[in-house]
């Protein structure tokens, strides 16, 4: 009996002093100095991150097809002691990675890293040169970001590991970002039920965070499908019925409606199927649409139109329809604590030092693409973006729908060029080279930063989630777009991958060779027109 109670003591004793652990408290000083460190080791690394941002440059991955890209990144965390969960949602290229110190605040840390079609371009080189002709690129930046994530909890892993400091790390990519066909699908499963907050990163030209409702809009994406009867076009036309028909009805019924939508609303559309050759009537056809809004309700309401006019085609062409959904995001709400926690971090950090090459590559580049703005890489840093009082049109991330799930933010950083219109070549021209390291690198420290803020002081944590269920979630209530039975389209994107894979190869980057892309791609930095 004795020593039964000896036992339980001794068990007592160690709960307290896990409890007292748990709760210790540090001096603003300690924090300041802690964060400081963390700065340090983030520069320190610099080298490891521009290996990271080149290489994910060089697999140039579209959405769903991102497996060199998923490989070699699952790959740096495990070396690090990071658990990692593949193929989550269902998605082959998915993963989630996790380490974990003991019990407090659970902080994950996310960004795409899916590239854009036809966008192959040279980095450094200030007009358009494809690497690969009609291959796809990083011509929207997304090769920075998880490289941005892994340097930063790295270095807070570090100090994690020597101060005993206790929470859990958890880094996630956003596959197939530019199909908005991902997020949606991790927060439907449950991935985030047991975080506390999420950090994202996305490229930007300036270091800047905001909270509130953000600008642009959230969407669902679909895709009518039509099935009719084939038959000779020349010999028996009288005898089909084209699905095409019913495609292009369909299309020109919406293009009509555009004339009545709200200014705020966006939609587009493409063939994903137009039939075989012009002398078979077209058995089979579908259209793809994106249907955007400021709000989920008006999301909703051009989804529930478009779905009668499809119904409407399929009844005029005596054809059969069906729907699918291949993706989703709400629009977005950030948290106004991280925002504001995070935009000191980024006071303290402020921009990077800008080289003579830098901003002559920036400048020519906008030159070449006729842009308004002309005067180079930021020289001042953003201020806190605030809610926008008037919503303005733009576009999506399926980030929104993790928004609505738990405390999240979005941190922009300075590793493009200002003034350029995106998802084109001229917006892969900076991402591998030292504008992007060094974007990459001043978006780590402040991101590192953060997340020992809000370890060293849970009470952060506990204000975030007040902000999010007494402010943003008072009125919204957050209702998922997709259904327990749409799948993601992980088909997508296969056949043009595979195209160009091969030829891609030639040019994956060989850390071990060259000391940068740059070189081993032989580019003087900058190669401008003459």
């Amino acid at each position: 009996m004795k020593t039964r109670k000896l036992v339980f003591l001794g068990l007592l004793c160690c709960f307290c002093a896990t409890l007292t652990f748990a709760q210790k408290k540090y001096s603003k000083k300690q924090i300041e100095k802690l964060k400081s460190e963390a700065a340090q080791i983030v520069e320190a690394n610099h080298k490891q991150s521009q290996v990271m941002v080149d290489k994910i440059f060089s697999f140039a991955e579209l959405g769903f097809q991102e497996v060199e890209s998923s490989k070699y990144l699952t790959g740096i965390l495990e070396e690090n002691g990071f658990e990692i969960e593949h193929s989550v949602s269902n998605i082959p290229t998915s993963w989630f990675a996790k380490w974990s110190n003991g019990e407090g605040p659970v902080i994950a840390l996310g960004s795409d890293v899916d590239c854009i079609p036809k966008a192959s371009q040279y980095p450094g080189v200030a007009y358009h040169k494809p690497m690969v002709d009609g291959a796809p690129g990083h011509g929207e930046g997304h090769n920075s970001g998880i490289p941005l994530n892994i340097t930063a909890v790295l270095a807070v892993k570090q100090l994690m590991e020597r101060e005993n400091i206790p929470g859990t790390l958890i880094v996630w990519p956003g596959i197939a970002e530019e199909l908005v066909a991902a997020k949606a699908w991790y927060v439907r499963d449950g991935l985030f039920d047991d975080i506390d907050m999420c950090i994202f990163t996305h490229v930007s030209n300036n270091l800047s965070v905001s909270w509130g409702q953000a600008w642009g809009t959230g969407l669902i994406s679909v895709e009518y499908s039509f099935e009719g009867e084939a038959a000779h076009s020349a010999g028996a036309p009288w005898r089909g019925r084209s699905a095409l028909d019913a495609a292009e009805l369909m299309n020109i019924a919406w293009n009509y409606k555009r004339e009545h939508l709200h200014p705020l609303k966006r939609s587009h559309s493409i063939f994903t199927d137009a039939g075989d050759q012009p002398n078979v009537v077209p058995s089979q056809a579908s259209i793809w649409f994106y249907f955007r809004d400021v709000e989920y309700q008006g999301i909703m309401d051009m989804y529930a139109m478009a779905n009668d006019m499809a119904k409407g085609a399929a009844l005029m062409t005596g054809t059969t329809m069906k729907s699918k959904v291949l993706g989703a995001a709400w629009p977005r709400h950030f948290n106004k604590v991280i925002a504001e926690t995070m935009y000191g971090n980024i006071e303290k950090v402020g921009l990077p030092t800008w080289s003579e090459a830098d901003q002559a590559l920036a400048k020519a580049v906008q030159k070449e693409v006729n842009s308004k703005d002309t005067t180079g890489l930021a020289m001042e840093l953003s201020e806190l973006g605030l809610p926008v009082k008037e919503p303005k049109s733009g576009g999506s991330d399926d980030i929104g729908d993790v928004s609505w799930k738990i405390p999240t933010v979005t941190m922009r950083f300075p590793s493009n060029i200002p003034g350029l219109q995106g998802h084109h070549w001229s917006n892969a021209i900076a991402m591998a080279t030292p504008i992007a390291h060094k974007g990459v690198t001043a978006g780590a420290k402040a991101e590192a930063m953060t997340i020992l803020d809000f370890l060293l002081k849970p009470e952060l944590v506990k204000q975030a989630w007040d902000y999010f269920n007494n402010e943003q979630s008072k009125e919204q209530k957050y209702e998922p777009m997709i259904s327990e039975d749409d799948m993601p389209p992980t088909y997508l994107n296969k056949d043009k991958q595979d195209q160009f894979r091969s030829a891609l190869e030639k040019f994956y980057y060989d850390e071990t060779q060259y000391d940068s892309y740059l070189e081993q791609l032989g580019i003087e930095y900058p190669t401008l027109k003459e």
